[in-house]
């Protein structure tokens, strides 16, 4: 009796919630094929794609003589272990997402188009024999050949590729040349797998409090333990980390260090660098492909010791993973919002049970779930209450603008204050969550408002481009001079952005360095870190900005502090939008005051007697937590249910109701348990010319709710109404609009 074929199941970068069936290539013996390779695939009409191989079967639903054969396998060996490959599926799973927009869209680009540099060697150049005595200036009229072959000549062991790409700019084709002429030639050279630390030079003392969180981390050793680092803002929580990560490295492990901000990175890892001899790797956004890969290898091979980096570095692969970080657990920031809904703080927690080690979600204002995890015993929680050094908290002040002469977005009581700090010659931090020069344009005359054609919502105004600009479609026009309505001219400015706060700052302090940090002014590659640099060397005299200045930065001259508009997040539909004003709250305070002098936060309110307001006046964000908390449970919100947001959009509103009705009409109507909320209109009913409306699924059973979306998934994708319109599942969404 004949065997059965060997089909191959490959994952395959589509929206199809499948893998693919083929049959080996031609020529390629089953035993050569392990899951974990890359192959390229035939798929569709005279198209290829590169797939992963999931697992090898012996049964198909498409009969043998239909299937295909794959092209060719690009790896001789997968290109991460099983267990790395057990991740992607887990979280495939949990999310309810395409495996194959898993398993390839969470590579770096140059692997998932195919790349083949996986090699574990670095590529050195050195002098041919025979080249050494000749003079270096032979290349005249080619002064960067001539300055690569000096580099060269001058390392007679040769020089890596990586130091000539990082010394000098459009180095390839110069270099090539000389390999051309015969005067270099490459070399491969293995990396070497050395994790031992350099103990010279970190002098650094912790304090008590410090000590004790080091010690509770590490008497973890090789098993799965979470723990919440709740530290005041300047406890010396990076201390914490760095002394607990070099225990691990010690032991031949790696670590994983995950940060919400790209802005944040750069600091991160030269102060690593500079206490640590040890090879440490950046992943974000702002990196090339090519470097991207490197780090990626190198983590995988274990030639890195660190990762650092923002939520898309949890899917790197680790030779032997030791410890996983979280720094600023609570940001928003880990929740992917498009695409692949995931969380990495969720999916660290996983990664970290998965491998048996040690996971640590640090944060002066954690989230809710983590505190209440504390409560129900899953995480062990390390209290830092003391500021590190003479430091002490700063003194917060709930300043009542009812009756204040204003001068813009500032009133003439915290003007006077900054002046008295400027005085001093101490630095002043402005916290304002809007950019651009004014949220909303309107005419005078009859009250029309600017709004974006594609999303029906206000436009901002930014005065030094002349535009009003769409923030959620990207969508830009010229700022009109009569009103379309009316043709009055009197089009005038509502609210205060960034830019326009800026300018009321220099009409009252002309001879103040000012400086603005938002998403318009840091754009430039490299702009937000010579920003900050300025800003600690205290260089800068007034910083103004969104969220990203008030995220674990320090600034040690900064004495003041404001929220120039507290209002803002105090009453809204969000039921985390509490929450989130007040961890906001808590960390634009935590910039001043860090090191000698004294630090002051002022807090610009309507509503000077709010409870969340007076509660943080007094640095009491535990007792905070407990109230909302204690709202939570009573109306069965998060943390105390799960939820499950299906969102929809198309370009006529009546294909999603029609959508999102049949979806719920296919839903279980026994589960008493289940609670459906709508279809109901999205928060931002319109982006991008598309209608949205969404809907919500409650349940206080995480294992139960997660029965019920499985069978729910594969009815809505049979959907004839689902085929006119997009739609997505957020797995444990946190942010409704």
């Amino acid at each position: 009796m004949p065997s059965k074929p060997r089909i191959l199941r490959i994952a395959i970068n589509t929206p199809l919630r499948r893998l693919f069936d083929y049959l080996p290539p031609g020529g390629c013996r089953p035993e050569q094929m392990i899951p974990g390779q890359r192959l390229r695939v035939p798929f569709g009409k005279s198209k290829e794609k590169i797939g992963l191989l999931v697992e090898i079967v012996s049964d198909s639903e498409i009969e043998p003589h239909k299937l295909k054969y794959a092209i060719e396998v690009l790896d001789s060996k997968p290109i991460f272990d099983q267990h790395h490959l057990r991740f992607l599926k887990w979280a495939s799973d949990y999310y309810q997402h395409p495996s194959g927009e898993v398993m390839l869209g969470t590579l770096p680009k140059l692997l998932s188009n195919g790349s083949l540099a996986l090699k574990k060697y670095i590529r050195y150049w050195k002098l041919k024999s025979g080249k050494v005595n000749k003079p270096d200036d032979v290349f005249v009229n080619a002064p960067l050949k001539t300055a690569i072959l000096k580099l060269i000549r001058s390392n007679p062991d040769g020089v890596s590729e990586e130091t000539i790409r990082k010394n000098f700019k459009n180095w390839r084709a110069p270099l090539y040349s000389l390999s051309e002429l015969g005067w270099v030639e490459s070399f491969s050279h293995e990396v070497s797998d050395d994790r031992r630390l350099a103990q010279h030079g970190d002098t650094i003392q912790l304090n008590a409090e410090q000590k004790n969180a080091v010690a509770t981390i590490i008497s973890a050793g090789n098993s799965y333990q979470a723990f919440l680092l709740n530290g005041i803002t300047g406890s010396g929580k990076t201390e914490v980390y760095l002394h607990s990560i070099r225990e691990r490295i010690n032991q031949g492990l790696q670590a994983l260090v995950l940060l919400p901000e790209i802005a944040l990175t750069p600091q991160f890892i030269e102060h690593f660098k500079s206490r640590l001899n040890i090879k440490t790797g950046l992943l974000h956004s702002g990196l090339t492909d090519r470097e991207r890969l490197e780090t990626w290898i190198g983590a995988r091979d274990g030639d890195i010791n660190i990762v650092i980096g923002t939520r898309s570095a949890i899917w790197t692969p680790f030779k032997q993973l030791g410890i996983i970080i979280v720094d600023e657990e609570h940001d928003l920031s880990y929740k992917q919002q498009e695409g692949f809904r995931y969380s990495a703080r969720d999916l660290a927690l996983y990664r970290a049970h998965q491998n048996n080690i040690p996971i640590v979600l640090g944060s002066a204002t954690p989230s809710l779930e983590s505190i209440q995890n504390v409560v129900n015993k899953r995480y062990q929680e390390i209290k830092l209450t003391k500021r590190t050094g003479n430091a002490f908290l700063p003194k917060i002040n709930v300043l009542d603008i009812r009756s204040c002469t204003m001068d813009g977005a500032l009133s003439k009581p915290l003007l006077k204050i900054i002046r008295q700090h400027l005085d001093k010659k101490q630095q002043v931090l402005l916290f304002l969550n809007r950019r651009g020069y004014a949220p909303v344009m309107m005419c005078h005359n009859c009250g029309w408002i600017a709004k974006c054609p594609r999303c029906n919502i206000q436009m901002t105004y930014h005065k030094h481009i002349n535009k009003l600009c769409c923030h959620h479609c990207q969508h830009q026009e010229k700022m009109i001079k009569n009103c379309p309505e009316c043709s009055n001219q009197k089009i005038i400015e509502i609210g205060h952005g960034t830019q326009r706060l800026t300018e009321t700052l220099e009409n009252n302090f002309p001879d103040a360095k000012i400086m603005r940090i938002d998403r318009d002014s840091t754009r430039r590659k490299g702009a937000i870190q010579s920003m900050l640099e300025n800003a600690e060397k205290g260089n800068i005299d007034i910083l103004i900005g969104t969220q990203m200045l008030a995220k674990g930065h320090h600034f040690p001259k900064v004495t003041l502090a404001s929220i120039i508009d507290a209002d803002q997040g105090l009453y809204s539909a969000d039921f985390r939008a509490g929450e989130r004003m007040a961890q906001i709250i808590m960390q634009v305070s935590g910039r001043a005051g860090r090191a000698d002098d004294p630090g002051t936060v002022i807090i610009q309110t309507h509503h000077p007697d709010h409870p969340l307001l007076k509660t943080l006046a007094r640095h009491d964000y535990e007792e905070l937590s407990k109230l909302i908390l204690d709202e939570r449970k009573q109306t069965m919100l998060p943390p105390f249910s799960y939820q499950v947001l299906l969102r929809a959009e198309a370009n006529q509103q009546h294909k999603i109701n029609h959508f999102l009705h049949d979806a719920r009409n296919l839903l279980p109507d026994t589960n008493t348990q289940l609670q459906i909320f709508g279809p109901i209109t999205a928060p931002i009913e319109k982006r991008a010319g598309h209608y949205r409306m969404q809907l919500l699924l409650q349940m206080h059973n995480r294992k139960q709710l997660r029965n019920i979306l499985g069978p729910w998934i594969i009815s809505l994708e049979n959907l004839p109404s689902g085929r006119k319109v997009r739609w997505s599942l957020d797995i444990d969404p946190q942010d409704m609009l």
